[in-house]
């Protein structure tokens, strides 16, 4: 099994909690821009944001990843945005975890804020697809880590 680090350097374990969840089938792209959008947010705050996604009242703002992306009226000060359904999904999951590791470490979770949210490209499963004249053309499928650190404020 391999140890996986975090990529948040100033963790204290007196102070902050973490969770991550490692190598899921998520878009990686969609993933930064949902975790860019939940750094900052109190927990209660940051799951009402992923619930809003998933039943398509709010949009995720994209910044990075803009280009072909439909404009969304409710944004402000963006113009592009997407509802990641899926992406949401599992960081509803990764901050169930969350509070769960602030519960076992006598946190407020009502105080509970995330400080630190990061998404990034993990290991790479090779497909191909069959094309004419007996070639391939590589497919590749990117799996994804996503790990969140939360504070007291």
């Amino acid at each position: 099994m391999p140890e996986f680090g975090y990529t948040f350097t100033r963790y204290d374990p007196a102070l902050h909690v973490r969770a991550s969840l490692r190598e899921i089938d998520v878009s990686p792209k969609e993933a930064r821009e949902v975790c860019a959008a939940l750094v900052g947010l109190p927990l209660d705050k940051a799951r009402a944001l992923l619930e809003d996604v998933i039943k398509f009242k709010r949009a995720i703002p994209f910044r990075r990843y803009k280009k072909k992306v439909g404009h969304r009226r409710q944004l402000q000060g963006f113009y592009a945005g997407r509802y990641p359904i899926k992406t949401a999904k599992m960081l509803m999951e990764l901050l169930d975890s969350l509070e769960a590791n602030a519960e076992y470490k006598g946190l407020d979770i009502s105080r509970l804020q995330i400080i630190h949210a990061a998404a990034y490209p993990g290991r790479k499963l090779k497909r191909s697809t069959p094309r004419a004249f007996g070639r391939t053309t590589p497919r590749n499928k990117v799996l994804v880590h996503l790990e969140v650190v939360g504070a007291e404020r």
